[in-house]
């Protein structure tokens, strides 16, 4: 998965309870469109370009894997369950909720329904004042000026006032707390997607295996026999260095960290490849090994069915691992199942993800959220 977009919405209310109108529509983009990470304070401003109740606005930034035209889909569709009524009338009206996309990254994108950034932002104060509050680093793309500079230039002089504050919605969250979680799974279960959505959303220091630097993984998948051994023995060699190394670093100033495996991934796949021989030589280099790693505040283990596994695997096209039979994955996950039972001292969450989509469904991404700050 690549980084999150990063977008800026105004949102603005002048019907009814404007107030909860934007509270209640603050939760449902939340969770249906994309992690809400701050969100300004909220204003009073006058209507502007046509007479009627003063709005209360405010801006959030937001995170998610969408693309500008789904988050445009999905913001008519929050308009209209919030009880927008679009009639086709020309001009600015009254409305219980609006909902505008001002920013989104860097892109600068004309067309006949999505124009970013906001092609009126800079002559708008109650868009430009919500959007300092958020502070986020960002320069408009067509001038390069930050927000500042806009709110400096601009022509507008309309009476904008505080009149309160909110929370974004991961304030409820404490995933934090934890000074480092261990986030595991089967090949293609989504560990290290969901690693790097939750240090993104969290700020946490990410920590990924090197597995595509490994020369025997290739060779592994032709030849099992052959190869599983080094393949394994190599594994080990640097998840113990890279752990040992990043781990260290992070715990010196007590950063929350987020790593999408951890070293006893070694043990259960070792226990799956290995001949009996090769494995008791193996586990007695991992015992000694694992007495020097840091223990997870949080294991989570993502199960998911190896025939999702498998379609997820195609998707993402790596060519060495095509042919991984289903057999191989079933031993994985009930490698894993085995050595969860007897772990006794281990803060352990078992999330069965087989029927989510956790990149694409929000609601899936805020359920395993959800779970993760129970175990706090």
């Amino acid at each position: 998965m690549n980084r999150q977009h990063q977008v800026v919405l105004s949102l603005g209310s002048n019907q009814g309870n404007r107030l909860e109108n934007i509270q209640i529509c603050i939760s449902l983009i939340h969770k249906t469109i994309g992690t809400v990470i701050r969100v300004s304070k909220i204003y009073e401003t006058p209507s502007w370009g046509f007479d009627s109740d003063a709005f209360y606005n405010c801006a959030l930034l937001l995170h998610t894997s969408l693309s500008a035209e789904k988050v445009l889909s999905k913001i008519l569709e929050a308009e209209k369950q919030l009880g927008r009524i679009r009639n086709g009338q020309l001009g600015y009206q009254a409305r219980i909720i609006d909902i505008d996309i001002i920013s989104f990254d860097e892109l600068v994108l004309e067309t006949e329904t999505l124009h970013i950034p906001h092609p009126q932002m800079q002559n708008r104060l109650f868009v430009l004042l919500p959007m300092q509050d958020l502070n986020y680093d960002w320069l408009h793309p067509k001038t390069q000026k930050p927000i500042a500079a806009l709110i400096k230039e601009t022509d507008d002089q309309s009476d904008c006032k505080i009149v309160g504050t909110l929370e974004a919605p991961l304030e409820n969250f404490n995933i934090q707390n934890f000074n480092y979680i261990a986030i595991e799974g089967n090949i293609g279960a989504g560990k290290t997607t969901l690693s790097k959505k939750i240090a993104e959303d969290f700020n946490a220091k990410l920590v990924l295996e090197r597995f595509a630097d490994n020369p025997f993984l290739p060779k592994f998948y032709k030849d099992q026999n052959r190869y599983a051994f080094p393949l394994e023995m190599s594994f080990l060699a640097d998840r113990y260095q890279q752990l040992s190394d990043d781990l260290a670093q992070f715990e010196l100033f007590k950063d929350f960290i987020v790593a999408d495996y951890h070293i006893f991934k070694s043990l259960i796949f070792a226990k799956v490849t290995l001949g009996e021989e090769e494995y008791r030589l193996y586990k007695t280099m991992f015992d000694i090994i694992k007495k020097e790693m840091p223990k997870p505040d949080l294991y989570v283990y993502l199960y998911q069915k190896p025939e999702r596994l498998l379609h997820q695997i195609k998707q993402r096209g790596r060519a060495y691992e095509q042919e991984i039979p289903a057999e191989y994955l079933e031993k994985i996950n009930q490698g894993y199942l085995d050595y969860i039972k007897t772990q006794t001292d281990l803060n352990i969450l078992t999330i069965d993800v087989s029927e989510m989509d956790f990149v694409n469904n929000q609601e899936d991404y805020i359920r395993i959220l959800e779970k993760i700050n129970s175990k706090i």
